[in-house]
């Protein structure tokens, strides 16, 4: 039987959630694996795991609750190990790197922030900062739309101008954040956001960092950002213990809203 594995915590930690449910139908029972001064977070892997709803909140309320009375480096929903010795080995072989993320997360949160253009304002941004894209769409305009090769070549040049104001403004938005966070994970770029960026941030201070978000908002009004949080420190885990499934696909987000 494979091992499902929610989080890793000091073998000290106080909380860990010995005995309740966890993922699958019924949900198995989860139960704590000690190695040394660490201790994993584990249950048995149900077969043909898949993100289903009910699953992701299973996954995200054990590491709720074990995170609730200290720090908990969380895993992935989908993290399975061949078995119970495959963790506690690697437990054992990556202990120093393991205490050290539990020092550096401990009392800290994550929020991510995505981002897009909203595409009224910036194709209104870019007419305003580009005269020669004002120049061909006047013309086109007085010649009655214009020929079929300048529409074609207005075309190219507006959607040449979002594509640079795009790898202007996911930069910017990054660096009117950094400054109320202590450190950053930039995520995939294949996700449809012009930025997808994490954000390690104090959970004492977390204010502040909601703060310059709304202030990143008004001095980027062309942008649509979006923030979930706060969530545990998955982009700062890394690298994990193990795997994920073969059924689920790498680095599957827990986030159920």
């Amino acid at each position: 039987m494979s091992t499902y594995v929610y989080g890793i915590a000091a073998s000290s930690h106080p909380g860990l959630p010995e005995g309740m449910g966890g993922v699958g139908d019924p949900p198995r029972p989860v139960r704590i694996l000690r190695e040394g001064d660490l201790a994993a977070v584990v249950s048995e892997a149900p077969e043909g795991l898949r993100p289903k709803r009910k699953d992701l909140l299973a996954h995200q309320n054990v590491l709720s609750e074990a995170g609730a009375a200290g720090c908990v480096l969380p895993m992935r929903f989908g993290s399975v190990a061949p078995d119970d010795n495959s963790i506690t080995a690697v437990l054992a072989e990556r202990a120093e790197h393991y205490k050290e993320r539990l020092r550096a997360l401990d009392g800290r949160v994550e929020y991510n922030v995505k981002a897009n253009h909203v595409e009224e304002a910036v194709l209104h941004q870019v007419m305003a900062e580009n005269p020669d894209i004002r120049g061909l769409a006047e013309a086109n305009r007085q010649a009655g739309g214009g020929s079929y090769d300048d529409k074609i070549r207005l075309g190219e040049m507006v959607a040449a101008a979002v594509k640079a104001r795009e790898s202007e403004d996911a930069p910017a938005l990054q660096r009117l954040l950094e400054p109320s966070a202590d450190a950053v994970s930039v995520g995939p770029e294949s996700t449809g956001w012009l930025a997808n960026v994490s954000f390690l941030v104090d959970r004492e201070s977390a204010e502040n960092f909601l703060a310059a978000v709304e202030e990143a908002r008004k001095e980027l009004p062309h942008l649509e950002v979006r923030i979930n949080g706060p969530l545990p420190p998955y982009s700062f885990v890394e690298p994990g213990p193990t795997e994920p499934a073969g059924t689920v696909a790498s680095g599957t987000d827990t986030g159920v809203g």
